[in-house]
């Protein structure tokens, strides 16, 4: 608990919350959050139940603590989830409440060990559908209210969740400007797009957290941290439809409007279970990302391990990241530093994409000064790793050292995208892949049950690869 949060309880069966998972408890809890707030804050207690809520909002100063079987259930019904101002995929606009909200807040815990459940299913159907009907504008009333609110939406962003028809799905747990701020013990699930938000936030601790959603829930990142800085992540558990633990500041030129960036991270001791990168890097770099430290997790059955994604158009500086003392298994790719990602883009942009020089402007990205260290991977199927700079931009000042990798020996496993990259092939049991780097140092590198060259280097300059062995 935050040590400026007064440790008043405040039971949210006392205010007549049934936990049944029959009755709609929301006045309950939304009465006892009122009532800790005039009291200038405490902590709401939720005995072991099933809840059945709508969108709960916080105010300053307050503990939100689940006990040990307390479910709480939040409503599928859309109309429940009123626009708020907030980021969507980097973005600044309107969108559909998150179902746990704050904004502009100090001293907010959200602790215990209790079940946060999203209840998304029935958000992500209708996205599918929507994709299956190849929707590209707003329909339903709710759609065309955010549309309305967001004038200039068609170009505001581009990105993979839906912006184009103005479905904008919320995440379990929002907090937007908030300073000082604890996650501890609860388990997240089943959100309805993102599951835990953190925008423009300060002084960040979460750990021994679950987050939990479907391997085909569409854009269920686990965990974004979205230009927040001093932010600490220890102990925590992934298992998710997308990218597993994110870290963003802001897309295109929304983004470097804001112009905050994402920095002074630390992860540690994390399992991640099953996502399409372990830990990810954009592609939402606008604001930059600088002074990150990975070390002692686990990757497992994550499509990318190390995964740093970005394009022409985002500009952005990515750099100073550090990890170290990582364990993966049955991943495509180990590392992953690419600037040709094409999720949400459009492909026929030839400029996004070209491999001709171009003009160097606030809309390139950049990645520089990354060192990757002791990790062993184990079944990998792609690429050992796969680096693409650009012509004008090369991924600069980059350190691998003491990496060990060992290809799947399953023949069911043909290979596939090390990276969403445009125009890349795809790969199988290919070694280190590079384009476009420069000041490069491979050291103590050891590659098992390759097919193809240990090392293929294109296009880049000041390179130097010591101790490269087959084992």
């Amino acid at each position: 608990m935050n040590k400026n949060t007064k440790t008043i309880f405040y039971n949210v069966m006392d205010f007549d919350a049934k936990a049944d998972g029959k009755h709609d408890d929301s006045s309950a809890i939304k009465m006892a959050i009122n009532l800790c707030s005039k009291k200038n804050g405490g902590t709401i207690f939720f005995p072991a139940g099933y809840y059945l809520t709508g969108p709960i909002k916080l105010n300053n100063n307050i503990t939100l603590y689940f006990d040990a079987g307390a479910v709480i259930n939040f409503i599928d019904d859309f109309s429940k989830y009123a626009p708020v101002f907030t980021r969507w995929e980097g973005v600044e606009c309107y969108a559909l409440s998150p179902l746990i909200f704050g904004n502009d807040l100090k001293n907010i815990n959200i602790i215990g060990y209790g079940i946060l459940n999203g209840n998304g299913k029935k958000w992500w159907d209708e996205i599918i559908n929507r994709r299956k009907e190849q929707r590209n504008n707003p329909e339903t009333s709710i759609e065309k209210k955010l549309a309305k609110l967001n004038p200039g939406y068609e170009t505001a962003g581009s990105g993979g969740g839906g912006r184009e028809m103005q479905f904008l799905r919320p995440p379990l747990i929002q907090l937007f400007k908030c300073n000082n701020i604890k996650l501890d013990g609860i388990t997240c699930k089943n959100s309805p797009f993102w599951n835990t938000h953190l925008v423009y936030c300060n002084n960040v601790n979460i750990s021994n957290m679950n987050f939990i959603n479907p391997s085909d829930a569409p854009n269920t990142d686990g965990l974004d941290i979205d230009s927040c800085t001093n932010i600490h992540i220890s102990n925590c558990n992934f298992d998710v439809g997308d990218d597993c633990l994110c870290l963003k500041s802001g897309t295109d030129n929304d983004g470097r409007r804001v112009g905050r960036a994402t920095e002074n991270v630390t992860i540690t001791n994390c399992t991640m279970l099953h996502g399409h990168g372990g830990i990810a890097i954009g592609s939402d770099i606008a604001g930059g990302i600088k002074n990150v430290v990975i070390s002692n997790s686990i990757f497992i059955g994550t499509e990318r391990g190390i995964r740093i994604k970005s394009r022409r158009g985002r500009g952005g500086v990515v750099e100073d990241i550090h990890a170290n003392n990582i364990i993966m298994k049955r991943v495509l790719c180990p590392i992953v530093m690419n600037l040709l990602y094409k999720c949400g883009a459009n492909e026929n942009d030839g400029h996004l994409f070209s491999l001709n020089k171009q003009k160097i402007t606030d809309e390139t990205p950049i990645i520089r000064n990354i060192s990757i260290s002791n990790i062993t991977a184990r079944e990998v199927y792609t690429a050992a790793c796969f680096l693409h700079g650009l012509p004008e931009s090369r991924i600069k000042n980059i350190r691998f050292d003491n990496i060990e990798i060992e290809f799947t020996n399953d023949s069911s496993k043909k290979g596939g995208e090390a990276a969403m990259a445009y125009g890349i092939k795809l790969q199988t049991k290919s070694g280190f892949w590079a384009k476009y780097i420069e000041n490069a140092r491979f050291s103590n590198v050891r590659i098992r049950g390759i097919n193809k060259k240990q090392m293929e280097i294109y296009d880049s300059i000041d390179y130097i690869i010591d101790d490269l062995k087959k084992y």
